[in-house]
């Protein structure tokens, strides 16, 4: 199993040149299995950009798995080339709601007057999956789907394969009523997906100072993920979710907080950016920053 990472930002994409060292668009990250099934995660805007490879490379199927329906982990479907494809198979999974079905739910979005195509014309095929609440299986691989803390249905993933562990948590308020320092992590939102994984990306929008100010918008703080991340045994900690506000220069104090935080043993917290690709396989492995990227400390 290997990742990639299309798009780590949060909230709405954010090009400019104060985000070129760690990108602009909105979560999307691509997952190769070992048999080679492509499993993506979100379909933010990074999607567009992922679409054009897939195609090239001749894709037949592909399972996309989606967190939420906020926008920015949406709108790259609109722009998703294998959607557009006819003999493409595209497997939709998310989260069940008791009130609309998946397919009524994309379909607000992918549909006039916010997209001209109804999701019903398009020419691929579509196949729509309520994400199961006990674990299935994608091209030999386990996943599991479990409700985590943010506003409206929301979902975090864990795939395994092989031993090893990918946890995707990108839009996460784990710390909205609790002490990750002293709660039992049992009844931590989100605990079964990360305890013991091999890399998780997890939502690390706010400093501690503006969580202050962002309390119940379902986003956390560098110092509440890594005391959960640190907690739950997790091998290395990618963060994710970057806020549009924050410059690539931002990203970096964040990042140097997070290693101060998490202290001299083990890998320490590194910036999700487009293009990181990583194997959970793999105990140590570069972060392949480009120059001009600053290293963890």
């Amino acid at each position: 199993m290997k990742a990639t990472i299309w798009g780590c930002r949060g909230s709405v994409a954010a090009p400019g040149p104060d985000t070129l060292r760690y990108g602009g668009n909105t979560s999307c990250v691509e997952v190769r299995l070992r048999d080679g099934t492509t499993v993506v995660l979100d379909a933010g805007t990074g999607l567009r950009s992922l679409g054009r490879k897939l195609l090239a490379e001749g894709v037949e199927e592909v399972h996309l798995l989606l967190s939420h329906l906020h926008l920015d982990h949406l709108v790259g479907l609109g722009f998703f080339a294998p959607l557009f494809t006819r003999g493409v198979a595209v497997h939709l999974w998310g989260p069940a709601s008791p009130v609309e079905s998946l397919e009524e739910r994309i379909a607000r979005y992918l549909s006039p007057p916010l997209f001209p195509v109804h999701l019903a014309e398009v020419p691929s095929k579509v196949v729509l999956h309520d994400a199961l609440e006990e674990p299935w299986e994608i091209g030999g691989a386990r996943i599991i789907a479990d409700r985590v803390s943010h506003n409206g249905p929301t979902l975090g993933y864990r795939i395994e394969e092989g031993g090893h562990s990918l946890a995707y948590v990108p839009d996460h308020e784990p710390a909205l009523s609790a002490d990750l320092n002293t709660i039992d992590l049992q009844w931590v939102s989100g605990y079964r997906l990360l305890a013991g994984a091999s890399v998780l990306m997890h939502d690390a929008q706010y400093t501690a100072a503006e969580y202050q100010g962002h309390i119940g918008w379902g986003h956390s703080s560098i110092e509440q993920v890594v005391t959960l991340a640190r907690r739950a045994g997790v091998g290395r900690l990618v963060l994710f979710h970057h806020d549009p506000y924050h410059s690539d220069t931002d990203l970096e104090a964040l990042e140097v907080e997070a290693c101060r935080l998490w202290g001299a043993d083990g890998i320490p917290p590194t910036l999700g950016f487009e293009g990181m690709e990583l194997d959970p396989s793999l105990q140590s492995q570069p972060d392949g920053r480009a120059p001009g990227r600053a290293a963890t400390v």
